[in-house]
């Protein structure tokens, strides 16, 4: 018979639901963009190997070597820079062979191991907490760069939880939201022109219907045709006569919604939930302050990231290139969301 701890009883749970999202993402991704297989399947296959390879490292092991996974991640934004696939004007990817890796994806598991570390191995005053701000800021300036609005964003939000999850006097909590909050303004002048457009016309997308407005009119549309049960697989008009662009990454939840109609969305509503009740689950019982800030901010991350785009498929939200977790076709986001829910699930107390 099956003798299953609590902590082993979550990982069994988030295992089964993570399954089920990606079965489900294969059905509608193949009905919807099957030029991405086989490759995509590659994708798939090196998420399991490196989900089942991060859970089998101790977490303190993690934290001490947070800082040379930090280095290394910068070395690999830098380089990404340098010799990256330059793609609509941005330079994100890295190609290896017949895949290509978004090594600003996978970066945010390894930079929030170092945050959590810095923010919770010492009592954290007013020096220490500036220099916490220049080692997340270094990471995430060269994410703006590339550019990658949404990636460095959902950074942010991960930075964020770290800091809401620690320890932190709420005096240096709120001075380093103003220091953040007077420095934002300033990203504007370092964003492409179709990102401006995009925060512009989410004000009124049908001021410009077959320009900025477009994505978000045709999103909206997808949603609302798919009614209770959908078109049917394949069936989808806004997806199948193309008149939905990105369907298979950025508006794979408009995709879902046509297709599969408002029983399938609400099915990859609740398989995003559980996860997010694993890890709130996690974050109740990791096993020491820094466990519990990472958790938080791998939570947070998800969280705004699932929010973002589902609301900006349903026209709530300005467009940003923000996949949703285990659905979209973003391997390199596949790739490093596996990896920060595997090295949380080794953050929990042992029971």
């Amino acid at each position: 018979m099956f003798n299953l701890t609590a902590s082993r009883i979550w990982e069994v749970i988030i295992v089964v639901t993570i399954s089920i999202l990606i079965l489900i993402s294969t059905f509608v991704l193949y009905s919807i963009e099957p030029s991405i297989y086989p490759t995509y399947f590659v994708y798939i296959a090196l998420a399991i190997f490196l989900f089942l390879f991060f859970l089998r490292i101790d977490f303190d092991i993690y934290l001490a070597f947070s800082g040379h996974l930090y280095f290394l991640t910068l070395i690999f934004l830098v380089i990404t820079l340098l010799i990256g696939q330059v793609t609509r004007g941005a330079v994100r990817w890295i190609p290896l062979g017949s895949v290509t890796i978004q090594p600003s994806e996978v970066a945010r598991a390894f930079l929030l191991l170092y945050f959590a570390k810095y923010l919770t191995e010492k009592e954290i005053n007013i020096s220490r907490l500036m220099k916490l701000f220049i080692i997340f800021l270094i990471p995430f300036g060269l994410i703006l760069v590339q550019p990658s609005l949404g990636v460095a964003i959902l950074t942010a939000g991960g930075f964020l939880g770290v800091l809401l999850a620690s320890s932190l006097e709420k005096k240096y909590f709120l001075m380093g939201l103003g220091i953040f909050s007077a420095i934002l303004p300033l990203i504007w002048f370092v964003l492409a022109p179709y990102q401006r457009e995009r925060l512009s016309s989410f004000i009124n997308p049908e001021s410009d219907p077959l320009g900025a407005g477009y994505n978000s009119i045709q999103s909206m549309i997808s949603v609302g045709s798919g009614r209770l049960t959908g078109r049917g697989l394949g069936e989808g008009v806004q997806t199948q006569l193309e008149f939905l662009p990105e369907k298979h990454t950025d508006f794979i939840f408009a995709a879902i919604s046509e297709e599969l109609g408002f029983f399938g969305a609400s099915l990859i509503v609740g398989g995003l939930f559980v996860v997010f009740l694993v890890l709130i689950q996690i974050v109740a019982n990791a096993k020491n302050p820094a466990a519990r800030a990472y958790v938080a901010g791998v939570f947070l991350i998800l969280f705004a990231q699932s929010v973002i785009h589902m609301g900006m498929n349903m026209g709530l939200l300005p467009i940003t290139g923000v996949p949703l977790p285990f659905v979209s076709a973003g391997g390199s986001s596949l790739l490093g969301t596996v990896i920060a829910v595997a090295i949380s699930l080794k953050a929990k107390v042992d029971a």
